[in-house]
């Protein structure tokens, strides 16, 4: 059992796993900064309400009496809301992880070095080294 348990943990896919949900969360943090400092802000502009959330609400009365707490609220501000945060997340994504990830294997699929890969050397290039040393070694 315990011989099992260390083949999963050493596996590749559970580590990036475990590093896919920590960059999700901190990756939340800038998209909620977002969100609350500068889409809400033309949202209140906009509609007059700080958020969707209060957007496009509708009260349903239950018959008449005047007590709200049995008045069924219809939010449809809330699940454009929760619909914008999704698209900004995945846009976000897209933009800064896949996008360059896609980019980085096209370049190696091409053969191209990556950016921080050094270049190897031809052969015709290693040859032309070892005779120039080879030189320089002779008085």
């Amino acid at each position: 059992m315990i011989q099992g348990f260390k083949e999963f943990i050493s596996r590749g896919n559970v580590v990036d796993l475990a590093v896919a949900v920590v960059i999700g969360t901190a990756f939340t943090a800038i998209v909620t900064a977002l969100v609350d400092n500068i889409i809400n802000p033309l949202i209140a502009a906009i509609f007059g309400e700080p958020d969707l959330s209060k957007v496009l609400t509708i009260t349903l009365n239950d018959g008449g009496t005047a007590d709200t707490a049995d008045d069924a609220i219809l939010s449809f501000g809330a699940v454009l809301d929760a619909a914008l945060d999704f698209l900004l997340v995945a846009a976000a994504i897209y933009l800064l992880i896949v996008m360059p990830l896609n980019k980085l294997a096209e370049r190696r699929k091409k053969g191209e070095p990556a950016p921080d890969e050094p270049v190897a050397p031809t052969e015709i290039e290693l040859l032309t080294e070892i005779r120039d040393a080879l030189r320089a070694e002779k008085p």
